[in-house]
C-alpha cells in the first residue's frame, strides 16, 4: 500500500504539471471543428492513461471488442471510477458524454471538457434534461460522434448497484441508435474519491449491440441494466481479485 501511495502521488504531481498548460492549448483550439478539437483534448487522456499504466501499474483487458459497431452508437456503461472516463476515449471511437453541467466549472479540467462538445444537463430539470439529451444527441450523432452515458449517474462502489436512469435509453429509442452495454471493475483499483490507485488489470466487457427499434425506453433501460449487472457478477467470478502487477 505504501508503494501504491507513492506511485499515486507521483501520478498526481505529473497530472498537476501537465493539465494547466494542456487546458490552455485546448482552449486555443476553439476555432477548429468539433472533431479536430476532440483529437487535441483526447491526447491529454492518452497521456494520463500512459501515466496510469507506467506509474501506477493499472492496465486493462477488453472482452467483446468485436461487438463495437462501425457506426456511431450510444455506450451505456457501469460507472465505478474516474478510470473509465479516460479509457473509453481510447477504447471507443470519438465520443461526447452526457454529464452534469457543474463539471464544466472545474478550473482547467472543466475548460478542456467544454471543448469536447459534451451534452451538459441540469439533472434537477428532468423533463427539460431529456429534451436536451435528444436534441443535442441527434446533433452529435449526425456529426459522427458516439455518445457515452453512465445510467447510474454517479460512481457506484464495487458490489453495489445504483438506480439506472432512463436518459440513455430515451435517447436511443428517440433516435433509433444502437446501444452498446459495458461492464467493468475499475473501481476495484481506483475507487470513488480514492487517492490511492492500486496496480492491477481492469476487465472491460463490451456486450452485443442492442437495436432499440420497436422498444420503449423503459424496456430498453431494463434490458441494459440486466445485462450490465449480470456481467458484473461474471467479471467478479472470473476475476475475484484484480491481478496485482
Amino acid at each position: 500500500m505504501i508503494v501504491a501511495f507513492v506511485r499515486s502521488t507521483v501520478y498526481m504531481l505529473l497530472q498537476i504539471l501537465i493539465t494547466p498548460p494542456y487546458a490552455l492549448v485546448t482552449l486555443a483550439c476553439f476555432p477548429l471543428s468539433p472533431q479536430h478539437r476532440y483529437r487535441v483534448t483526447s491526447s491529454w487522456t492518452f497521456i494520463m492513461l500512459f501515466l496510469l499504466r507506467h506509474v501506477c501499474g493499472i492496465r486493462y483487458h477488453i472482452l467483446g471488442a468485436e461487438n463495437i459497431p462501425t457506426t456511431p452508437s450510444i455506450v451505456l456503461s457501469k460507472h465505478q471510477s474516474a478510470w473509465e472516463t479516460l479509457a473509453f476515449q481510447k477504447i471507443f471511437p470519438p465520443q461526447v458524454w452526457v454529464l452534469k453541467k457543474e463539471l464544466l466549472r472545474i478550473p482547467f479540467f472543466g475548460w478542456g471538457l467544454a471543448m469536447t462538445s459534451p451534452i451538459a444537463i441540469d439533472r434537477s430539470a428532468r423533463k427539460k434534461a431529456l429534451e436536451q439529451i435528444v436534441e443535442q444527441g441527434k446533433d452529435r450523432l449526425q456529426q459522427g460522434f458516439w455518445i457515452v452515458i453512465f445510467p447510474e449517474g454517479t460512481r457506484i462502489p464495487p458490489g453495489q448497484r445504483g438506480k439506472y436512469r432512463i436518459g440513455g435509453a430515451w435517447l436511443a429509442t428517440h433516435t433509433n441508435t444502437m446501444v452498446v452495454p459495458v461492464a467493468h471493475n475499475a473501481g476495484e483499483l481506483w475507487g470513488r474519491n480514492s487517492f490511492v490507485k492500486l496496480p492491477g488489470t481492469v476487465t472491460v466487457s463490451i456486450g452485443k449491440p442492442i437495436d432499440p427499434t420497436g422498444m420503449e425506453a423503459g424496456e430498453l433501460n431494463a434490458q441494459v441494466e440486466t445485462w450490465i449487472e449480470s456481467e458484473m457478477q461474471q467479471i467478479s467470478l472470473r476475476h475475484p481479485h484484480p491481478q496485482k502487477m
